[in-house]
């Protein structure tokens, strides 16, 4: 039973990160297809260089409430179910961390839009924020300095996934932390980072866009870097 409701969680995690936030908001506000501009992902920094500031809030809201929201009704669904298998436990928060992740996968590989999507930073912060509070404010600060600093969206939010997982590494050995934070932190990084392979070879090239260039159409497209 419990491991049908660990399905159950998983699959609610994902739908619900599929929902193409991007791509409705900007539809409506500004009437436009965001996968034709740009980078052709349907995330905050793409949003925000078609359709705008107000757009691109509401964008980064909706998928920061993704994440929040699979780790809530992945614990709904477990609730107080608990199974030992070896010498590993599963319960509801081991279920809320993998919600959590497949709510990034949903974003990043929707169902609705043909298995693509973002980048899934928004998303891993919304789960974060459910799931540890504190790791979730020290990446934020460090992604919105980072992004300040450099005005570069792609390496403040590598920064601040990074943090997250750095942050976590002493808080789990020093202050107790469930490892289950450090899991979440470690994989949600390496997605992020391996979906910002793009944006690292322009940085190492010198071709990456900064923070407030207006995107291109699909076939006039330059390099985007973002919160996608």
């Amino acid at each position: 039973m419990i491991i049908a409701r660990f399905i159950a969680a998983i699959l609610a995690g994902y739908l619900l990160g599929a929902i193409p936030f991007g791509l409705l908001i900007a539809r409506r506000q500004a009437s436009i297809d965001v996968r034709q501009y740009g980078s052709g992902k349907i995330g905050t920094t793409n949003v925000l260089r078609t359709a705008g500031k107000k757009a691109a809030v509401l964008v980064a809201a909706l998928d920061i409430l993704k994440g929040v929201m699979a780790v809530v009704v992945a614990g709904l669904i477990v609730g107080s179910g608990y199974l030992v298998v070896g010498d590993f436990g599963l319960g509801a928060l081991l279920a809320q961390v993998f919600a959590a992740l497949a709510a990034m996968a949903g974003h990043n590989w929707s169902v609705f839009l043909k298995f693509k999507g973002g980048r899934g930073v928004a998303t891993f912060m919304g789960g974060l924020v459910a799931l540890c509070p504190v790791a979730a404010l020290f990446g934020g600060e460090i992604l919105i300095i980072g992004t300040g600093l450099t005005r570069f969206v792609s390496i403040g939010s590598i920064a601040g996934t990074v943090g997250t997982y750095a942050i976590l590494v002493p808080l789990t050995i020093m202050d107790g932390f469930p490892i289950e934070y450090l899991v979440y932190a470690l994989i949600g990084t390496i997605i992020i980072v391996v979906m910002h392979r793009d944006n690292i070879k322009r940085l190492l090239s010198g071709s990456e866009r900064k923070l407030g260039e207006k995107s291109k159409t699909a076939n006039q497209s330059l390099p985007v870097d973002g919160i996608e």
